[in-house]
């Protein structure tokens, strides 16, 4: 089971400038349309996969008590027909909402890392001649669902997720033939670009489609003025560490979900 307490404190630190701004970037890269306020902390409640779209972002204190709040949001959630869902990060306000959770009886889960490079010191990595190819956000969508086998639902959901976005963002597919094998996505957010939706399929992993994917995002990122590229990956992912790792991706901070118990593996 997943202790939070446990993880490095480097990984936890709310003083963390850089690391703030990159999770304003990742939460407004994640925006869904279906989102309300409540006391300061953000409620989202997309049905689409990435549950940072269908999780509770506490980005302020509030003013209510913690008890009342956390009730309220299960009725929330109860009401969209979600799991009650928390992400909670270093700068998760208040800063005693993770021992709340805990106390609550909610369940600490799939711990993620944010990793960074500061693009002016990207090392050079050896990159396999293979060309991915431009695309827009309503193929992109449907693509990217194919390759991780999402239902039809899942794929309508991040696809209107995804074009309601208003950042610039670019859109690569690597196709083996004509058969769409790997994806992957750039978002720009001024001096933050975040590289996301990273899918290759299970039968083609180990043939340098995702290098060659991170690649052409991160000389997008660059042409496009940004000063830092970031990614968010579950922290058991070890291929894919190690591939961002070649690139000069550094672990920055650490965020978990905590889920009530009868939600407990239900936040795929």
């Amino acid at each position: 089971m997943l202790d939070p307490r446990g993880l490095p404190a480097s990984l936890r630190s709310a003083a963390d400038a850089v690391g703030a701004r990159l999770e304003d970037a990742g939460l407004t890269s994640s925006q869904p349309p279906q989102q309300a306020i409540y006391d300061g902390w953000l409620l989202r409640y997309s049905a689409g996969k990435a549950k940072r779209a269908r999780s509770v972002n506490a980005i302020g204190a509030g003013r209510l008590p913690i008890e009342r709040k956390l009730a309220e949001v299960e009725s929330f959630y109860r009401r969209v027909a979600l799991p009650c869902l928390y992400r909670v990060t270093p700068f998760s306000e208040p800063a005693a909402l993770d021992r709340a959770l805990e106390s609550a009886g909610y369940i600490a889960q799939d711990e993620s890392r944010v990793m960074l490079l500061e693009l002016a010191a990207r090392p050079g990595v050896t990159v396999p001649a293979i060309e991915p190819v431009a695309t827009d956000v309503v193929e992109f969508a449907g693509i990217a669902g194919l390759l991780r086998g999402s239902t039809a639902s899942v794929v309508a959901a991040e696809g209107q997720r995804m074009a309601h976005m208003a950042l610039p963002a670019r859109y690569l597919v690597v196709y083996d033939g004509s058969q769409p094998v790997a994806c992957g996505s750039l978002i720009v957010d001024a001096e933050c670009a975040g590289v996301f939706n990273m899918v290759t399929s299970a039968e083609r992993r180990g043939r340098g489609y995702a290098t060659a994917i991170v690649q052409a995002l991160l000389s997008q990122a660059i042409a496009a003025g940004a000063r830092y590229a970031y990614l968010q990956v579950d922290a058991a992912n070890a291929p894919a560490r190690h591939i961002y790792e070649r690139f000069g991706f550094r672990d920055r901070y650490a965020y978990w979900y905590r889920a009530a118990p009868a939600s407990e593996g239900k936040t795929s």
